[in-house]
């Protein structure tokens, strides 16, 4: 599974969000963020801005480029 995968689902589980709740802030399907978290898609561009806005973490920590 890709690292951007992982943070996702861990980001959001730390949060206590439901696929669903990320989803809906994302204005997105939970088919989406489950695909997402699964490494089976990525979402575009926006959406990673958005991800990063809602988790209040940098673009390289979610794609893996820094551990921090």
């Amino acid at each position: 599974m890709d690292i951007f995968a992982i943070r996702l689902r861990e980001l959001r589980t730390e949060r206590k969000l439901t696929q669903k709740q990320l989803a809906s802030l994302l204005n997105t399907t939970d088919d989406s963020v489950f695909s997402w978290e699964k490494g089976r898609s990525q979402p575009p561009l926006e959406t990673v801005r958005n991800i990063c806005k809602i988790f209040e973490v940098s673009a390289d920590f979610l794609l893996g480029l820094k551990d921090f």
